[in-house]
């Protein structure tokens, strides 16, 4: 799997090969047919538009590019949402035709660099239907002119709630992620943006996704708050069916936390986008997986039926957490996957890849079904995307830190953890004997003790257990809970040890 900083070389795609009429009727069934027909013809890229000239700059050159605000879609009309550009140029070497669409009636969006503030940089001469490299939506989410969401490069995508930080990105599909083979990255190859009404509080894009292995008719109906929601339905056609297909899928960033145990080099107690990975699976258990930072990468795959739900999120919300006063970590959005329907069986499947430092985006997460029909078959399904600050939580208790080591002193052979849970029933209970640690050790290491006790200072309750390796080196799955028989009193935590 690439890092989204390292696919900037293949982000933006080549406008449509035919112009958009304002004569044209679009709807779904229309793009979804598009899509069809795409996949049922050998991947053809089209070729780029953009000239050597922009090819050339540098990170700080093409960062110099702004759109003019003034030149923002529907700021004339004063309409609630407005669409800003972004130009392509440095590692955006392809381009995305983008279109309005009124009524049914289609309109594209013309390029032109009169949209654009070039700063130091000198005009390059560009062709006039050179498309651009993305879309940005405005929205006054805390205010007016405020970003609530942005589309470029690839497939992904990121939006923001209301006092959040841009942080983890979304993406349209995954395929062979983590695989030996190598990923795959299909693209949004144009957009289509319905003109909202002037007293909207949602906005609806449509996209054609196209690469080797599949084709794709997306909408993304939009609803920004406190808790932005995207409600995504999509209709995938594949040419031919990858050994990974990923719907659904998140990507975020994970250097080092309270579970890391290496030498970081940095002044910040924490660094991530996301530190766990939740899930709520169709037998209604509720899962934390703890992210990591391996030294190599490392796959895992939650088997479930008919899911109800799993995302990134970042649970530490504390500024003392990070001491970041630029990246504001404490304010990165959570983003939760809500299947709309039966989703039938498969897997929840995490990708942790080794990541040097923060630029990395080393974490993916994804839905993968057991089977998929046969090429050129649909695959359809929907989703809502919720990106939100305030927690979503287990109804029960739930994980707030995890954290292992070896003493230095005694018994230098054993592996500690200490895994704290709070939840409003545990946060007014007192010392009780009857509330057990369930601790569940895998193949490859033996559990030798375990305790519970009560934090004093904050209420909350820590697990402690030590475990002894086997010798082989073999991961070692764990899970921890807390119960006070016959109830579970917390969601289950699941972590993956390598000795």
């Amino acid at each position: 799997m690439r890092t989204l900083r390292t696919l900037l070389a293949i982000a933006a795609i080549a406008p449509a090969a035919l112009a958009r009429a304002s004569e044209e009727i679009f709807d779904f069934e229309v793009l979804r047919y598009e899509a069809k027909m795409l996949a049922a013809r050998p991947y053809a890229p089209l070729p780029s538009t953009v000239p050597q000239k922009l090819l050339k700059l540098d990170y700080d050159q093409y960062r110099d590019i702004r759109f003019k605000p003034q030149e923002s879609l529907w700021r004339r009309e004063r309409l609630p949402f407005e669409l800003q550009f972004f130009h392509p140029g440095f590692t955006f070497d392809r381009t995305v035709q983008i279109n309005t669409v009124h009524g049914r009636r289609v309109e594209p969006v013309e390029f032109s660099s009169s949209m654009f503030d070039y700063g130091m940089n000198k005009v390059p001469s560009v062709p006039s239907d050179m498309g651009f490299a993305g879309l940005k939506i405005l929205y006054p989410l805390n205010k007016p002119g405020d970003e609530v969401g942005v589309f470029q490069g690839a497939t992904y995508f990121r939006f923001l709630c209301q006092r959040a930080f841009y942080g983890l990105s979304a993406r349209g599909l995954a395929i062979n992620t983590g695989e030996p083979t190598g990923e795959e990255f299909p693209a949004f190859r144009e957009f289509w943006v319905e003109r909202p009404g002037p007293e909207a509080k949602g906005l609806v894009v449509y996209a054609l996704l196209d690469g080797p292995t599949a084709a794709g008719a997306f909408r993304f109906a939009i609803t920004p708050g406190a808790d932005t929601v995207l409600l995504v339905h999509e209709v995938i056609y594949c040419r031919r069916n990858p050994a990974v297909l990923g719907i659904a899928p998140l990507t975020s960033m994970f250097w080092h936390g309270k579970n890391s145990n290496g030498n970081f080099n940095d002044f910040r107690p924490e660094v991530h986008d996301s530190d766990g990975l939740m899930v709520n699976n169709g037998a209604g258990e509720w899962l934390w997986r703890p992210l990591s930072n391996p030294a190599s990468a490392r796959i895992a795959a939650f088997s479930d039926e008919n899911p109800r739900g799993f995302g990134l999120i970042q649970r530490e919300r504390r500024f003392e957490d990070y001491e970041d006063l630029e990246a504001s970590y404490h304010l990165r959005p959570s983003t939760w996957v809500e299947p709309v329907g039966l989703w039938g069986r498969g897997a929840v499947r995490l990708v942790e890849l080794h990541a040097p430092d923060e630029t990395y985006d080393n974490i993916a997460v994804f839905w993968v079904p057991e089977a998929l029909p046969a090429p050129e078959e649909p695959i359809e399904l929907s989703y809502k995307l919720h990106w939100f600050i305030d927690q979503i939580r287990p109804p029960a208790g739930y994980v707030v830190a995890t954290r292992h080591g070896r003493s230095v002193t005694q018994e230098r052979d054993l592996e500690r953890f200490v895994v704290d849970f709070d939840g409003a029933y545990l946060s007014k209970q007192g010392p009780d004997p009857l509330i057990e640690p369930v601790v569940s050790v895998g193949e490859g290491a033996a559990l030798v003790n375990s305790t519970v006790q009560k934090n004093p200072y904050n209420a909350t309750w820590r697990v402690a257990f030590a475990l002894k390796p086997d010798g082989t080196g073999r991961p070692v799955e764990l899970r921890c809970y807390l119960r006070k028989k016959p109830h579970g009193l917390t969601e289950t935590w699941s972590y993956l040890w390598q000795p």
